[in-house]
């Protein structure tokens, strides 16, 4: 005889599952809505050219225009979707609505407050950089002014896990963990930091990034449905399916961009994510292509000041193929690629790796 799953596994996984498919047609469905809206107010990208950034120029001249801030169908569809559940299973308490609520203190708090707040701060950025208000014609500032904001933001974040709630170690995978004490703070700060500037650096040709940051949402998922945090894994799938629909929309050629509404929240929320699954040290794996990016741009940046050369034709790599002569959709596919195995690899370390 057949031997049937185990009933309340079944259940699990159809809250994790169905979440996902349910972010993915609200999304799909505000969609509309909001292109109407960035494109009604003009809401569109400008491509600058200063003279510092020839090659990046010349190769997206034609995408000057396309509205930005398409991070809102992600984010928002998320968070509207927490607060009805939220709603529901308080007025209207039983064992569905107890089921759909995925708003939890104890798994999903931090990582939705990270979710909004940074992408709040974000859409600010953006507005002011299609406004053109702000240092170097627009926005918040440069490179500099970005890592200075994500550490303001990712400080807060640290001093919440180590004080407010004495998260204190490290899970090495397959070692096991380490009380580290208060270097748990400058870790904090780094990965999530780090994690918010790669994303933002990868968010540079069409549906490049959601591609990325679904495959490692995606990864995360399973790996929080694994360590028995259910609602955590339908809030990870919950980012999933909002991110498919934002793809939908987003490959090319694009109809909005992400804007650091997007880059900034789904890189703050993804190290957040990382930091409460105790899987930092796995996180480099997951997102393996978002490492190279912002590699490629420190190792630039770096050659140039340091020996005069540039290492890349233009930084980051993705537009350095693009330079080469690929076509942007080939660029990102293989970059699709190249995500869907990193993610792969580093769910299996992280699995076999969890009880050790």
């Amino acid at each position: 005889m057949l031997a049937f799953a185990d009933p309340g596994l079944v259940i699990d996984v159809t809250r994790v599952v169905g979440m996902g498919t349910l972010t993915f047609m609200v999304a799909f469905g505000l969609t509309p809505v909001l292109t109407h809206f960035l494109y009604k107010y003009r809401f569109g990208k400008s491509i600058r050219d200063t003279g510092t950034t020839p090659i990046y120029s010349k190769l997206h001249a034609r995408k000057a225009g396309t509205p930005v801030g398409g991070g809102i169908v992600v984010w928002g569809s998320v968070f509207l979707l927490a607060l009805f559940f939220w709603l529901l299973a308080h007025l209207l308490p039983s064992v569905l609505t107890e089921r759909l609520n995925f708003l939890t203190r104890s798994q999903t708090l931090l990582p939705l407050g990270a979710l909004v707040a940074s992408a709040l701060v974000g859409l600010t950025d953006d507005f002011l950089n299609v406004r053109k208000i702000g240092p170097g014609g627009g926005g918040i500032g440069g490179v500099k002014a970005r890592l200075v904001l994500y550490t303001v933001v990712a400080a807060f974040g640290a001093w919440w896990f180590f004080y407010k709630l004495e998260w204190s170690i490290i899970h090495v995978p397959g070692v096991g963990d380490f009380e580290i004490g208060w270097w748990y703070v400058p870790l904090f700060i780094l990965v999530l930091v780090s994690t918010a500037f790669s994303v933002n650096e990868s968010d540079g040709l069409d549906g490049l990034a959601g591609g990325i940051l679904l495959f490692c949402f995606g990864a995360y998922t399973a790996l929080a449905f694994a360590m028995g945090r259910v609602e955590l894994a339908m809030f990870c799938a919950a980012i999933a399916g909002g991110l498919l629909a934002f793809l939908w929309f987003n490959v090319c050629p694009a109809r909005f961009f992400m804007g650091d509404t997007g880059a900034m929240s789904m890189g703050m929320t993804l190290g957040v994510i990382a930091m409460l699954t105790n899987s930092a040290l796995v996180l480099p794996i997951i997102a393996f292509p978002l490492v190279i990016e912002s590699a490629s741009v420190i190792t630039q940046v770096f050659a140039k000041k340091a020996l005069g050369i540039k290492l890349f034709a233009s930084a980051p790599i993705h537009h350095h193929f693009e330079a080469r002569g690929w076509p942007e959709t080939k660029v990102t596919m293989r970059f699709w690629i190249v995500a869907a195995v990193s993610a792969g690899i580093g769910l299996v370390v992280g699995l076999l790796g969890m009880g050790n």
